[in-house]
């Protein structure tokens, strides 16, 4: 017998003694587990696998969240900015009592300077607003009352407060700035039958804001904003739908703007005329001594 079939023989010798040791029962319950451990290590490779997939598209999807509004915003970027508002506001009862107003922007996002400025009726006429909008945190506003001749910093807490009986709330007309808020892909939509991106946005631990979130809608064919819902929470509480919109010196701008207050159940429509953008306009128009003297 050659020395190969001698070493097979031994081997084979071997694990018949070792099956006839431990006995047919305990050989099939080896093989059992061999293989379940087997079958385990399959099952956490694959779910180890689709948990890296799974983050994989959850970080993905933040960052194309996070471009599509990067881009949105850089498709607006302006110098400065000028319209006159019509305000027209609904109550709950169907009611309509109008407003007008100016308003004038300078400067870029996050770093602008914004004064609105009532014009009619009479009693809220040379009423002005000035917000001095920030990159990091929330804006700073101040008020000015001609008939008082008193100008007051508006607070952080007075911030969700209706601006003079309108919709709006004061920190709605601040602007918003893309490294404010972080972001979620929330999925595909349609607004007044034009395809939108879907996002949620959360301010960020600088930015103070009434609200808890914010779902955001963006056109797909311009990258104008479609709509805007604020939360409280898990409550919707303003909705700001954008309509009207056209392309005036080559930025898709909504000439129609509608906020919703979905607790009160009224509205407020903001329709902008001799709307320009890029206008000649003095830094030292927008403090607050300026908007004392106009």
């Amino acid at each position: 017998m050659s020395k190969a079939a001698r070493v097979r023989q031994a081997g084979w010798v071997w694990q018949m003694r070792r099956i006839w040791k431990v006995g047919p029962a305990r050989t099939r319950k080896l093989a059992r587990e061999s293989g379940e451990r087997r079958r385990i290590g399959r099952v956490a490779l694959i779910v180890l696998a689709v948990a890296v997939a799974e983050l994989s598209l959850t970080l993905s999807a933040a960052d194309n969240a996070r471009q599509i509004v990067e881009e949105a915003q850089k498709r607006t970027d302006a110098t400065s900015q000028r319209y006159e508002g019509l305000l027209q506001v609904f109550d709950a009862k169907g009611r309509v009592s109008d407003k007008r107003w100016s308003f004038e922007r300078l400067g870029s996002h996050g770093h602008s300077k914004a004064v609105l400025r009532f014009t009619a009726p009479a009693e809220v006429k040379g009423v002005a607003l000035l917000v001095v909008n920030h990159p990091d945190r929330a804006s700073d506003q101040w008020m000015w009352t001609p008939a008082i001749e008193r100008d007051r910093r508006i607070a952080l807490q007075d911030r969700s407060t209706r601006f003079f009986g309108t919709d709006f709330s004061f920190e709605d007309l601040e602007e918003r700035d893309v490294d404010q808020y972080d972001y979620q892909l929330l999925g595909d939509d349609a607004i007044d039958g034009a395809a939108c991106w879907k996002i949620q946005s959360t301010p960020r631990q600088s930015k103070s804001s009434q609200y808890t979130r914010s779902t955001v809608w963006i056109r797909k064919d311009n990258y104008a904003f479609a709509r805007i819902e604020n939360y409280v929470k898990d409550d919707a509480v303003r909705r700001l739908n954008y309509s009207d919109i056209r392309n005036v010196q080559r930025i898709w701008t909504a000439r129609q703007m509608e906020m919703a207050d979905l607790k009160r159940g009224s509205r407020t429509r903001l329709t902008l005329d001799k709307l320009e953008y890029n206008v000649a306009l003095k830094d030292e128009d927008f403090t607050l001594q300026a908007i004392r003297r106009q």
